[in-house]
């Protein structure tokens, strides 16, 4: 299963890329393809595996996790920015994409390969409860912040955080969706749920940008070093301080470490604050990781 979801990943991403450098799809087939996996794959993941997920006190053991990293976070970016003389729109970058990881398109369907489609609900919460939520309160702050808007209000965040639809998944697969549905509609939802890796990584490889700014070469491995190896490190030692195990563990140590979320980077991109940084964070986080999720994966086992 494994090396049969990476051999797809692999290819998927070097389709897009191609795809990116010949042209041949329209300019804004990425952000298609990232609405289509947004509106209908993630729900209907979110839907099918959700109902299965038994409610007990590990869940809350797994959504601490990334408020307690986004504290560590906002330690040791500061430090680094200080000790490295980085300039504040490299700084800004770096709280972004060391704070936010790619949780919900890689995350899901790496989950299922390196852990197991039993575990997915966990990276849902994970994902949901929240990388989701650090986006739409503290990513925003970090714009608002740095790249000149206004900072939002408590009302914008939470419209932001109730538009997003696999929330609204999530909360139905809680509450009425039955953990076996009819054979149709669960045939359905697996379809769909099957179509969110290559999606995924297609509209990834069509957005991706491997430039490698040699003035910003610093802050670009200072930025991959604590998002790739730092703070899973420090989510193996919260599962444990926590008492979570097993699979919960596993899944919670393996979300920590995926790389940089490529919005973080494309919400960075567009607000002006260090671009090839931000394009760089997210491209080659992406390469390395697939290197180091599987590294993590077993150190976690």
């Amino acid at each position: 299963m494994a090396v049969d979801a990476f051999a797809l990943i692999l290819a998927m991403l070097a389709l897009g890329y191609a795809f990116q450098r010949l042209r041949v799809l329209p300019d804004h087939a990425a952000q298609t393809l990232n609405l289509v996996v947004l509106y209908v794959c993630l729900p209907a993941a979110v839907l099918r595996y959700a109902p299965r997920l038994e409610l007990e006190p590990a869940l809350l053991g797994i959504v601490a996790v990334p408020w307690l990293l986004l504290g560590a976070t906002l330690v040791l970016v500061p430090l680094l920015a200080r000790l490295l003389r980085l300039r504040d729109e490299e700084r800004a970058v770096l709280l972004l994409t060391v704070a936010l990881g790619n949780t919900s398109f890689l995350g899901y369907p790496l989950t299922r390969a390196l852990v197991g489609e039993h575990a997915l609900p966990y990276a849902v919460v994970y994902d949901q409860f929240g990388a989701f939520l650090i986006l739409s309160t503290f990513g925003l702050w970090v714009l608002a912040r740095y790249g000149g808007d206004a900072r939002p209000t408590p009302r914008q965040m939470l419209m932001r955080v109730l538009k997003f639809p696999p929330l609204w998944a999530l909360l139905l697969g809680f509450t009425v969706m039955p953990a076996d549905p009819p054979g149709w509609i669960d045939g359905g939802l697996q379809r769909l749920a099957e179509a969110l890796l290559p999606l995924a990584m297609l509209a990834i490889g069509l957005s991706v940008r491997l430039t490698l700014p040699r003035e910003e070469l610093v802050p670009l491995a200072a930025g991959l070093g604590l998002k790739l190896a730092v703070m899973p490190a420090l989510a193996v030692l919260l599962v444990s301080w926590l008492g979570l195990a097993g699979d919960v563990a596993r899944t919670t140590v393996l979300e920590s470490a995926m790389p940089p979320m490529v919005t973080a980077g494309a919400l960075a991109i567009a607000h002006r604050l260090a671009p090839r940084l931000a394009a760089a964070m997210v491209g080659y986080g992406l390469l390395l990781s697939l290197l180091s999720l599987p590294l993590w994966a077993r150190w976690s086992a």
